[in-house]
């Protein structure tokens, strides 16, 4: 059967016209699907009765299971684990900023400031970071465009009727190693007749698959572009992130300096500081003169450590620290606002929890 999630405006047209229905219905379908969040063809009332039978004998909606969820004691982080067709799962975090400190937040959506998803593009990693539960775990597959976009829909769904504010593509997997896939999703989600999120509200984040990053500058719509970078060196970074031995820091500088020319747009670095690893003052000083001149932010991230990693997040003097050489070199530097790490939001961690419960 055919899941509707997976086919993009034009996929969608040619499917009603090929059923001799007129092409609005693909527009009344759409708004269905992205903006009314149905999940069952009956409750699409607009539509006539033979069509939305038709519909359901030949199409589906893709709407994954929550295998299994979990929020923040202050209510402001809602991990999901969510099960496929073919039973592999992925994970999907909702974070929500508040106001104030305090907010009621779940309960009250439009209390609060920003209405994040970070959404996974891979079933598992195939990078194979040792400090992030992902990687640890291995890949299986991509996901499919309908697949990342049932993500958003499955906490748009959560909020309603407050929207979604933001969407990070931050979660499992390395988006840019299916760029097309990753990209089908970014342009249902950016579209004003589906969700209709601003592209500048829109961030995907890479481990430095170059190729990617050199299609997404020529890309019109203006998604902000992360990299997650971790070391200052191609050494440390080798080990710490090993698509650095396919695309080392050199090449991968220069590809985000011609990406910056080109768009003007400010890249994001993230940099996870890890304990009496990439944490010492003379490493931020060698990634202060890395990125020395270029339109760009720095991200600084205090491990969420996991259980089969030997890493451990850096001390709050240290982390500290490490931002104020940056900020002193002139590095627009920030630490992340950390959500959810008493329920393992770390990208990975819920389903390494569920896997390790389901294999005793």
């Amino acid at each position: 059967m055919i899941d509707l999630l997976n086919l993009n405006k034009i996929q969608l047209r040619d499917l009603f016209e090929s059923w001799g229905e007129p092409a609005y219905r693909a527009a009344q379908v759409e708004r269905w699907l992205y903006r009314e969040l149905a999940t069952a063809f009956e409750a699409m009332t607009n539509l006539p009765r033979d069509l939305r039978a038709r519909l359901t004998e030949s199409a589906r909606i893709g709407v994954p299971r929550a295998m299994a969820a979990t929020a923040s004691a202050d209510g402001l982080t809602r991990k999901a684990l969510l099960q496929l067709d073919d039973g592999q799962t992925i994970e999907t975090v909702l974070m929500l900023y508040a106001d104030a400190p305090g907010s009621p937040a779940l309960e009250e959506p439009r209390q609060v400031k920003r209405r994040t998803v970070c959404i996974s593009t891979q079933v598992g990693c195939p990078i194979g970071c040792p400090f992030c539960a992902t990687g640890q775990a291995g890949y299986t597959r991509n996901l499919t465009p309908g697949e990342i976009v049932a993500q958003v829909l499955h906490f748009a769904r959560a909020v309603s009727p407050a929207p979604l504010t933001n969407v990070v593509i931050m979660g499992m997997g390395e988006p840019f190693m299916k760029f097309d896939v990753t990209w089908q999703a970014i342009a249902s989600l950016a579209d004003p007749e589906r969700s209709g999120m601003g592209a500048r509200r829109i961030t995907v984040s890479t481990s430095g698959e170059i190729p990617g990053i050199e299609r997404m500058a020529r890309e019109p719509l203006q998604v902000n572009l992360a990299v997650s970078l971790h070391a200052p060196d191609d050494a440390l970074r080798d080990a710490l992130v090993p698509l650095n031995r396919k695309y080392p820091l050199r090449d991968l500088m220069r590809a985000v300096g011609a990406y910056v020319e080109q768009t003007r747009r400010r890249v994001t670095f993230e940099y996870a500081l890890m304990d009496d690893v990439n944490d010492k003052p003379e490493q931020a000083r060698a990634l202060a003169w890395l990125l020395r001149g270029l339109l760009c932010h720095v991200n600084l991230i205090p491990l969420n450590p996991t259980a089969a990693s030997p890493y451990r997040r850096s001390p709050d003097a240290r982390v500290k620290q490490f931002e104020k050489i940056l900020r002193d070199a002139n590095i627009p530097t920030t630490r992340r606002v950390e959500k959810g790490i008493e329920i393992a939001a770390g990208c990975g961690q819920l389903r390494q929890k569920e896997s390790v419960g389901e294999s005793k």
